[in-house]
């Protein structure tokens, strides 16, 4: 049933400047240096080494079906399901598409959660863990939202911004297999690579294609909604920050980047909330709800978006 939405997104921290007292130490950032720098590594062997060749049929499709799958799993399971609850999902679908969002080597769900409900809550001020802007460089205020954030930004605390998140078993259980979920992140393309091409070559040249290169490519479409959708595009709702809808990106990012609508209407099942919008995302949230995998599912309503773009 569709639901007039508030504009104050789902967190329970006060809009005051956070007080953290500490970055991330010597091994996080190795850590973080290893999981943004493999997937490039893997990504410029991928062209030296097959430039003229071209890539096979079969690990196109796979990097193709694992990019959408995985991406969905932070689109849906982590974004709109975990931080925004814009919907309920039944226990199985939960699980799901938390383990689908894990497999993009971008942090268990709850750091992930914190951060980005963290970045609602000061979202272009003070306090904002990855804002393009509060530099007088543009390029410099982009490099740190897509990427130079990751290594020095000061911590979000989890009781704060994921209070709900550690109180779910769920969830709390899936975080503690973050790792797990990478191994099968790179053993799934492996494995059907071997199964389907009948060789090691054959093996390794899918985990190249549908595991390094692909975790390069959703690394980047996921840190785009940060840097580019907040610099350039259009604005059709007035929000308090500068986040904007980048249409060119829309397919990619699976309906993220129609940011502005999300920052206009953060718990909304639907990012893209204007006319020929494409949001995968969304699409399949109303599939799930016609299934009945899906309950209290936030939609905006024609008066709420009248309301927002009148102001705009």
């Amino acid at each position: 049933m569709p639901t007039d939405l508030l504009l104050a997104p789902v967190t329970v921290a006060p809009p005051e400047e956070p007080k953290e007292v500490r970055r991330p130490g010597r091994a996080e950032r190795a850590i973080t240096i290893l999981v943004v720098a493999a997937p490039f590594a893997a990504l410029l062997y991928a062209v030296l080494a097959f430039w003229g060749h071209g890539i096979h049929t079969r690990d196109a499709l796979l990097a193709v079906v694992l990019f959408f799958l995985v991406g969905h799993g932070i689109t849906i399971g982590f974004h709109r399901l975990l931080a925004h609850k814009s919907f309920v999902a039944v226990r199985p679908l939960k699980l799901a598409l938390i383990g689908a969002g894990s497999m993009a080597f971008e942090g268990g769900p709850i750091g992930w959660v914190a951060d980005h409900r963290r970045h609602h809550v000061f979202s272009d001020r003070d306090g904002d863990p990855h804002s393009p802007h509060g530099t007088r460089r543009p390029l410099h205020g982009l490099w740190h939202a897509h990427i130079g954030w990751l290594f020095n930004h000061e911590p979000t605390s989890w009781p704060r911004h994921a209070k709900d998140l550690l109180a779910d078993r769920d969830v709390v259980v899936m975080n503690a297999l973050f790792p797990m979920w990478c191994v099968v992140s790179l053993a799934i393309p492996f494995a059907l690579g071997w199964i389907l091409g009948g060789s090691l070559w054959t093996a390794l040249t899918a985990l190249l294609w549908a595991g390094g290169v692909r975790i390069f490519l959703v690394h980047h479409v996921t840190w785009s909604i940060n840097s580019l959708c907040h610099v350039f595009g259009r604005r059709p709702f007035a929000t308090t920050d500068r986040s904007t809808n980048v249409r060119a990106l829309a397919i990619f990012t699976m309906g993220e980047s129609w940011h502005n609508g999300h920052h206009a209407f953060p718990r909304s099942a639907r990012h893209g909330v204007l006319p020929h919008q494409w949001d995968t995302s969304a699409r399949a949230i109303r599939w799930f709800e016609q299934l009945g995998w899906a309950t209290d599912v936030h939609w905006t309503t024609p008066a709420a978006i009248a309301r927002c773009r009148s102001s705009a």
